[in-house]
């Protein structure tokens, strides 16, 4: 079975934890970004990363781009939602399905 990490600012994530979910609080972009492969090459299957430092991230994030997994899935911190996290999910989609799910006329 895979497991299932967050990583981000602790304020932003610490409530993961009573889920029983596995977080990793990092401050600087250095830290993670090295976080960030530790936990890919550890056998995590999803990470949840937000927004904010998945924007800090992108290179590395595109590394596992066309990689089954890990799953890199955006979530809101606190300091709100940009919208990135949606438009990833809603790509994903369209590549699975091919088409746009959420259009409508």
């Amino acid at each position: 079975m895979y497991k299932i990490a967050v990583l981000g600012d602790y304020d932003s994530i610490y409530g993961f934890a009573t889920l029983g979910v596995d977080t990793f609080p990092v401050m600087t972009q250095e830290e993670a970004g090295t976080r960030l492969h530790q936990l890919a090459s550890q056998g995590y299957g999803i990470i949840y990363i937000t927004e904010a430092m998945a924007a800090e991230l992108k290179h590395d994030i595109m590394r596992y781009q066309d990689q089954l997994l890990p799953a890199i899935i955006q979530i809101p911190g606190i300091s709100g939602n940009t919208g990135d996290g949606v438009r990833g999910v809603k790509k994903s989609v369209e590549q699975a399905v091919g088409s746009d799910i959420l259009f409508s006329n």
